[in-house]
């Protein structure tokens, strides 16, 4: 399981890595670069599944053949 992916803002393009919580999708991200507020893409669980280097912990799992994510993508609007 990967912990660390690096989110890149798209309005700004500035990376930070950041460490992702293993239980739970990050649905709000404030970029550090213009302080915009990140929100999931339509169809994505959360800010690092859109816009990070890896995917959030519960995705990784669930696609490892684990337990189902705790935040399916259906849903989300």
């Amino acid at each position: 399981m990967t912990r660390l992916s690096t989110i890149t803002c798209p309005d700004c393009g500035h990376p930070e890595q950041e460490t992702m919580p293993l239980d739970a999708c990050q649905f709000f991200y404030d970029c550090k670069g213009c302080g915009a507020l990140l929100r999931p893409e339509n169809g994505d669980c959360c800010v690092f599944c859109s816009y990070g280097t890896v995917p959030c912990p519960p995705i990784q799992a669930a696609r490892a053949g684990g337990e189902p994510a705790c935040c399916p993508a259906e849903g989300n609007s």
